[in-house]
């Protein structure tokens, strides 16, 4: 250090002189003078190929002009920002092959290649105090980080990069030292490289030092990173500024719809795309919902626009604000930002109004045929006898229908299309019913409601949408939607369309789902047998699974019946590398064994609940001479068979005792703690015998119905499944009174669980959700 202030003084001096250099330089240029082995300078005549010198009056800037070559399929962003950040102007080429390392080229003809060259050269050029490191140790933990950055990249080591960064920040402000650094840089660009991605971690609490560093970074050179990410951030052509619009089979790198063709929505504008998520507040949102919903999220982001929610109350007959309340729940459950909250009753004057303007332009006809035959009428394309009533005929009836009279109450609204059409969706659709019921939100203000054929595409004009994402299953009423909006006059707002999301032995039809909560078959609809966000989440199903399920599915046209199976086995790799580990055995099927050279006094060792996962935290585990094992272990144990007892060691069984029945009701045997657990065919789980044991209740759950998939006109009641949920009690480890609700743990050699209920009193039993795991079980007995 002595050596480095001497190397400051004749340039401090110069700073007297003139106080446009920078400190910054000074203590930089002194860096370089303190190293004792400089670096030669390059095999050629000319100036070095960047210099860049702080101080308009001391110091002339010597500027090369370098051109950074790169692959399109991958922008080195690290590369970009750095320089940004450092003042170092770069001259982009994205023409290099597939998988060629980003270079660097020189006006002279010099070049530079690879990530980590080239950053260490932005770093030792640049004019900002500590780029590359305060000393040498410094510097090479800098190298270090460059190396590690990459591994951000990998899809399948991704998080388990961001959960060791994460403990690594923990009393870290900046990934090496005490100054921002191209180690930084190197790590900001390998999680904003991942795109949606990483913004879906960032707003779970999941990794909470890294969200922490990465957002003190964001907002501090918010100008410089904000046009970096939109620039090359998720496209794969990333070569060029974004244009205008977004054409042709280039794909976002966002968690929904990445990988699968086919995910551009026509004719949009970057920036101005405005979409709506609108569900019906007649239930609560379900697996199916979740894919619109992040579909509308992931094209919001791609195209840097806007998604609303809207709600569809349009049938006060089935809607309530409980719902309501409960789908704004599921939608922050799933992460969807949107830009407000609207209702399409807010538009009830403004429906009305036009109703009015297409009765009196003849587009509209009140009709009082009884529904029955109307249906019938529209099947078989003749026109209703009301059809050619004059509008002023028209008018008196409407004015009836609002009153809620008894004459009123005959009536509906219709649309006058054309009932010929082979599309029987425009064969006359209803736009008006009578009914009054008072609605959730309103009261009794109306007695007519509109359909959703009428309302939609009016207040998706009117809002500003520009796209309508609607499942495929709406496809025969696109015609219909388009004619409406033509008929009044509005703005067309596209139609995109997505295949519905179909589970084996799942009922997604919310009228289905109503009867098994009315009908007491579940415990409402947070129940972990219904198909619902807060039913799979309550059940143990973490939203990323969801999303990466999503992923797969993108915005597929594809009819298809998915499989639990997949979407439970990605969850499994989710809370498999994290969850802390505990102990189980069943109560009513315990047997003890006693080890008779086994400890006098029970002592207790404090070891890590996870072995691969310091985070997971610590356990106490006791140590007793008698302790607990499951039946179904005791009786595969042979006399003077060695076992191995998990987190002890081995012991040697050398007496089994049975009852009457065969059944084995107590084993004796001694420890063999230096025998080698790879040799042993047995390796149990065990409980201590102490009154420190907590109660459990473990619960499993099975299919509401037995069939994959119902047929047009099945009914559902015939394929219930009488037996949908087993519960078992057990004994745990006394660590688990600790457990909070919401918690995954993994019962070692039983499964994953979610806890449900945690420990209150000792009577009380901590009750405990089975996780599957994604492996195929057969139907519970």
């Amino acid at each position: 250090m002595t050596r480095f202030y001497r190397h400051c003084q004749p340039l401090l001096a110069v700073e007297s002189i003139c106080p446009s250099i920078s400190l910054d330089f000074i203590y930089s240029a002194a860096r370089r003078l303190q190293q004792p082995t400089p670096r030669p300078p390059p095999p050629s005549p000319s100036p070095p190929p960047h210099c860049r010198l702080s101080g308009e009056a001391a110091a002339t800037e010597l500027i090369m002009e370098i051109k950074l070559c790169f692959s399109s399929d991958s922008p080195p962003l690290a590369i970009i920002a750095a320089a940004e950040i450092a003042g170092i102007p770069l001259s982009p080429d994205s023409s290099l092959p597939a998988g060629s390392p980003p270079t660097f080229v020189f006006s002279d003809g010099l070049e530079l290649h690879g990530t980590k060259v080239l950053l260490s050269y932005i770093g030792r050029t640049a004019s900002i105090r500590n780029f590359y490191g305060h000393d040498a140790l410094e510097s090479c933990q800098m190298d270090e980080w460059i190396e590690y950055a990459p591994v951000l990249a990998s899809g399948a080591e991704f998080e388990g990069a961001c959960n060791y960064i994460d403990a690594y920040l923990l009393k870290r402000t900046f990934v090496v030292g005490h100054w921002f650094s191209i180690a930084d840089i190197a790590i900001w660009a390998g999680l904003a490289g991942n795109g949606q991605r990483w913004e879906s971690l960032r707003k779970s609490k999941k990794f909470p030092n890294l969200v922490r560093w990465f957002n003190s970074v964001s907002v501090e050179y918010s100008a410089v990173l904000n046009k970096i990410t939109s620039t090359y951030v998720g496209k794969r052509s990333v070569g060029k500024q974004t244009g205008a619009t977004v054409k042709g089979k280039e794909q976002a790198s966002g968690d929904v719809g990445d990988k699968v063709e086919g995910i551009d929505l026509p004719d949009a504008e970057v920036g101005k795309v405005r979409l709506r998520f609108a569900p019906e507040p007649s239930g609560y949102l379900h697996i199916g919902h979740s894919k619109a919903g992040l579909l509308n999220q992931y094209f919001a982001l791609r195209y840097e626009g806007q998604v609303i929610v809207r709600f569809d109350d349009t049938n006060p007959a089935k809607e309530s604000n409980e719902f309501v309340d409960n789908i704004l729940k599921d939608i922050k459950t799933l992460g969807i930002n949107y830009e407000t909250v609207t209702y399409t009753s807010d538009y009830f004057p403004k429906l009305m109004e036009m109703a009015e303007k297409l009765i009196v332009q003849g587009k509209a006809y009140v009709d009082d045929t009884p529904r029955e035959q109307m249906q019938k009428e529209r099947m078989d394309g003749i026109e209703s006898r009301c059809r050619n009533n004059s509008p002023e005929e028209n008018m008196k009836l409407w004015k009836e229908m609002i009153a809620g009279s008894e004459r009123g109450l005959q009536c509906c609204l219709r649309g006058k299309l054309d009932m010929q059409d082979p599309n029987k969706s425009l064969r006359d659709p209803v736009y008006y019913r009578c009914n009054p019921i008072p609605h959730h939100r309103i009261g009794s203000s109306y007695k007519i409601y509109p359909t959703y054929d009428f309302a939609c595409p009016f207040v998706d004009s009117i809002e500003g949408i520009t796209h309508a994402l609607r499942s495929s299953e709406y496809h025969d009423r696109n015609a219909q939607y388009y004619r409406i909006q033509e008929d009044m006059g509005l703005r067309k707002v596209q139609i995109y369309e997505f295949s519905r999301l179909n589970m084996v032995y799942t009922l997604l039809s919310k009228r289905k789902l109503l009867w098994f909560v009315q009908n007491g078959k579940v415990e409402g609809w947070d129940d972990p047998r219904f198909p619902t966000v807060q039913g799979i989440v309550r059940r143990g199903l973490q939203i990323k699974a969801l999303i990466d399920f999503i992923v797969e599915q993108g915005a597929s046209k594809n009819l298809n019946l998915m499989e639990w199976d997949k979407l439970w086995t990605m969850n499994k790799k989710i809370i498999d590398p994290t969850c802390p580990r505990h102990t189980a055995v069943v109560e009513g099927g315990r047997v003890m064994l006693t080890l008779t050279d086994g400890p006098e006094k029970a002592f207790v060792r404090i070891i890590p609940k996870h072995k691969k996962f310091e985070g997971a935290g610590q356990k106490a585990t006791t140590y007793t001479r008698h302790i607990w094992i499951d039946r179904i272990d005791a009786e595969s144990i042979s006399v003077d068979e060695e076992i191995t007892l998990m987190d002890w060691g081995n012991a040697i069984v050398k007496e089994i005792v049975k009852d009457e029945n065969g059944k084995v009701v107590k084993l004796t045997g001694v420890l063999h703690l230096q025998g080698s657990v790879k040799t042993t065919k047995l390796k149990l789980t065990w409980l201590p015998e102490t009154s420190e044991l907590v109660n459990l209740l473990l619960v499993e759950f099975d299919y509401l119905i037995t069939k994959k998939k119902l047929e047009e006109g099945e009914d559902f009641l015939d394929v219930l499944n009488e037996n949908t949920k087993k519960e078992t009690a057990a004994l745990g480890d006394s660590n688990m009174r600790n457990l909070k609700r919401g918690e995954i743990l993994q019962l070692e050699r039983k499964g994953y669980f979610r806890c449900d209920v945690p420990f209150v009193r000792p009577s009380k039993p901590i009750v405990l959700f089975a996780i599957p795991d994604g492996r195929q079980q057969t139907a519970m007995k």
